[in-house]
């Protein structure tokens, strides 16, 4: 192609940064340039593996010379075998797949109304929370909670009850005035919404109102899944099981995969023609996947965990004192520093100095480093991110 490539050919749906990326290996990127920058966004929570992960592109192109694509219309082994896989560690009894974390959720909100229609109501409601972020399909941006997301696209979709988030009397207080609740559905940490995390128990207070009403609990995992917080669930660090769990992003590595997990009552509601994904858990797809699940199975889980604790433990210390800071939380590699102030330059400042972030909510900076970070790396992540920092206005 003749002359320098520019994306105006593209829909103008993000305001993207001056860097193109060629290659990556590990925790590292390497722009056109030839520049090298350390990933601390992963993608968005994507490559927990990081760049170029050896078993993901060994599976991947094998599976390519055999056998990329064929529907759903046919049995798929290799999808079969992951739903088997998947099923066992989660708790869960069956699985559908799509192609992203808001199919999963699709796929989930699905499930909920048609569960709430057997039992025969005639708008069967779900409860969300107030910060959420589920996707931008017409159902998942309904039941985000931004209106900033929702903006420009109403009329939104009925069915929907709001409640803040980490707020039980509230999620309370709908049990006894709304007749036709049938599910709730939450982030078990809420990531876009600035790492935001619930309070003790809140989870397990969660299910008990769910087994009182007959309610589905419906847990979105698409950013906390994957190992990311040092379980391959968040809700592992629980004792309590969902009856549905959505998980996405970080499961297949960087191939496109999206699944939502259901189990009891719940894995049997959907039957033949009630829902469907041409590309949904496709041989590629899925061979990603179980490359991606012998890796995290693999010890990684036990080193995010190690691995927050030392980035958050550095940022700490690093910090300390620091008045743009007000607090820094998460769990495992999903970490946030909260600023006392807007940094809307912060992003563009941390590329300069060769690291990937983002800032969300304005002054949450999200911290989603890969599962395979070395200690020196991560030891730099905190010594170039607590500069950055330190140098804000």
């Amino acid at each position: 192609m003749k002359g320098t490539m520019t994306d105006a050919a593209l829909m103008p749906t993000y305001g993207r940064l001056p860097v193109a990326f060629e290659k990556g290996e590990g925790a590292w990127l390497v722009d056109t340039e030839g520049r090298r920058y350390l990933d601390a966004l992963c993608g968005i929570a994507v490559c927990g593996l990081g760049h170029a992960h050896p078993g993901v592109a060994e599976a991947v192109a094998r599976q390519a010379q055999t056998l990329i694509h064929t529907s759903n219309l046919y049995r798929i082994p290799l999808q079969e075998h992951l739903a088997e896989r998947l099923c066992q560690a989660a708790g869960m009894d069956r699985a559908f797949f799509g192609n992203s974390g808001a199919e999963a959720n699709e796929a989930a909100i699905k499930l909920a109304r048609l569960y709430g229609h057997k039992r025969g109501f005639k708008q069967p409601t779900i409860v969300v929370m107030e910060g959420a972020f589920h996707g931008r399909t017409m159902a998942t941006l309904t039941a985000t909670g931004s209106r900033k997301v929702q903006a420009g696209f109403e009329p939104l979709l009925k069915g929907f009850v709001r409640a803040p988030f980490g707020d039980l009397e509230a999620v309370r207080r709908i049990a006894a005035n709304q007749q036709e609740v049938v599910a709730i559905l939450v982030e078990p940490i809420q990531g876009e919404g600035g790492i935001v995390m619930p309070p003790d128990g809140y989870l397990e207070a969660l299910r008990s109102i769910c087994d009182d009403n007959a309610w589905l609990l419906m847990l979105d995992e698409v950013q906390s899944g994957s190992g990311r917080t040092g379980r391959l669930f968040a809700y592992q660090h629980t004792s309590i099981l969902p009856d549905v769990v959505t998980v996405a992003k970080g499961i297949a590595n960087g191939v496109p995969i999206g699944v939502c997990l259901a189990r009891g009552e719940a894995a049997n509601v959907f039957g033949p023609g009630n829902h469907g994904s041409t590309f949904g858990g496709n041989p590629l797809a899925a061979a990603a996947a179980l490359a991606t699940l012998d890796a995290l199975e693999d010890g990684l889980y036990a080193r995010a965990d190690e691995l927050g604790q030392r980035i958050r433990d550095g940022l700490e210390q690093a910090l300390a004192g620091c008045n743009q800071v007000v607090t820094i939380r998460g769990r495992g590699l999903m970490l946030g520093i909260e600023l006392a102030a807007p940094a809307p330059d912060l992003v563009r400042q941390a590329l300069d100095a060769g690291v990937l972030l983002n800032v969300t909510q304005d002054r949450v900076v999200r911290l989603l480093p890969p599962l395979i970070l070395t200690d020196a790396e991560a030891d730099e992540l905190v010594e170039r991110v607590a500069d950055l920092i330190r140098g804000l206005p």
